[in-house]
């Protein structure tokens, strides 16, 4: 029984959390944020660029280099928003029927500001092999709801933050291809909390902890073409198993629940979306180069979150596959200073349906602008801004504290994300040697 009761009220910590980003830079949890000169043109013709910069998109980037490129940057992420209650309802033990869940009805900006820095490094061996290693954050972000908040028994304080290491290597059979391949090592650390229902609304909430970590491997592989004017790139970047150990932590549950206070080792399994990415660079004129870039995103992969002993259950999430659609230009005014610009429009993978307030995710359209100056010879300064808006979102997972037992307490929950938008602001650096 008392594996039963610690098992549904787990179901009511929404473990989505162990992985969703909300309002970020891009759909549901995914940081793209790994380059500026990416950024200043809405990461629009990355897979088909050169460089260090371009590593993380795709290892033949560095193919048929000389010498050696490094890039580094750090973006500021800025997003603002109000997740706005608007019928949600708790059923308790206690109650003939549901009441309203109470607390306060909008949570205003509840994820918070980030820095992201990423940075890479390639080195040309021989003129035809290059080794490269670019070190980035692609899925990081916190959100904080007020212990008062009308989402309390959904999401409360979520902290994710990932670590990916990605050796790379790059041949190039002939000066128009290039091959590349890389290892995708990462380390994951998470913690989630929120509030539990106890069995009457006069008693004060209890409250439940996640914490785990863990380092789990992914690949990536890719390949340019280059003629002339014309660059055409494509890469794949795998899907990653993640496995976090960790505990739950319970505490505050009073009465009959009280029992399941305490600190219970476990573990948890999720999938990262694989990424299929394609695009092209054309140099339409001495000075203009147009950019475009397709991504699909295989999110179907978090098709739920695995809980293992002694929870023992799937939480089900039905991510849905996505496309991304990117197109920029580069301008270059002379020989030191370039200009960039670029849309992009990014799907949410979240249905409605099954989104909760720890991933009030919508559909975005990302406008960016850039510039590089050559401050000398062998270094440029990068600098990007980014503004995004986000389409209105119902917030509408139904969740159950303590399911399957004779206290089971559904929360009904009925809300909206309104009113989202990112700013990016982004400054770094390339340095040739």
């Amino acid at each position: 029984m008392k594996t039963i009761v610690f098992r549904g009220a787990m179901l009511a910590v929404a473990p989505t959390a162990l992985m969703a980003a909300s309002a970020a830079h891009a759909g549901a949890f995914y940081l793209q944020e790994q380059s500026v000169r990416a950024a200043g043109r809405a990461f629009s013709g990355e897979v088909a660029d050169t460089g260090a910069a371009s590593l993380w998109w795709n290892p033949a980037a560095i193919g048929g280099m000389t010498g050696g490129d490094s890039s580094f940057g750090i973006s500021a992420i800025l997003p603002k928003g109000k997740v706005t209650n608007t019928n949600t309802l708790i059923r308790r033990p206690t109650n003939a029927a549901p009441v309203a869940v109470g607390g306060d009805q909008v949570s205003k900006d509840p994820i918070n500001n980030g820095y992201l820095p990423s940075g890479s490094i390639a080195y040309g061996i021989t003129p035809k092999i290059a080794l490269g290693l670019a070190i980035s954050s692609p899925y990081s972000f916190t959100t904080n709801y007020d212990s008062t908040s009308w989402v309390r028994y959904t999401a409360d304080k979520t902290m994710l933050r990932t670590f990916d290491i990605q050796p790379s290597i790059a041949f190039a059979p002939t000066e128009n291809i290039s091959l590349g391949v890389a290892l995708n090592a990462e380390h994951s650390k998470a913690s989630l909390s929120n509030f539990l229902p106890n069995l009457s609304a006069l008693q004060p909430d209890g409250h439940q902890t996640l914490k785990g970590n863990g380092w789990d491997f992914g690949w990536t592989a890719g390949a340019q073409f280059r003629s002339g004017p014309i660059t055409i790139g494509g890469s794949y970047k795998s899907s990653v198993k993640h496995v976090l150990n960790g505990d739950v932590i319970t505490a505050g549950l009073l009465g009959p629940l009280a029992a399941q206070n305490g600190t219970i080792s476990t573990t948890a399994t999720f999938r990262t979306p694989w990424q299929a990415t394609f695009g092209a660079r054309f140099k339409a004129t001495d000075k203009l180069t147009l950019n475009g870039q397709i991504v699909r995103f295989g999110w179907n992969k978090f098709d739920a979150i695995r809980l293992g002993a002694p929870i023992n259950a799937a939480l089900p999430e039905n991510y849905k596959n996505t496309w991304s659609f990117a197109g920029g230009l580069d301008y270059a005014v002379n020989e030191k200073w370039t200009l960039r610009s670029g849309i992009q429009y990014d799907q949410t993978p979240t249905r409605d349906g099954n989104r909760d307030a720890r991933v009030p995710d919508g559909n975005r359209w990302n406008f960016a602008a850039g510039t590089s100056y050559n401050l000398t010879p062998g270094f440029t300064i990068d600098a990007a801004a980014n503004y995004l808006t986000v389409k209105n979102a119902s917030i509408d997972r139904t969740t159950a504290a303590y399911a399957g037992t004779a206290v089971q307490t559904p929360i009904l929950v009925n809300g909206e994300l309104r009113k989202a938008s990112v700013l990016v602001f982004a400054l770094g650096g390339r340095l040739r040697f």
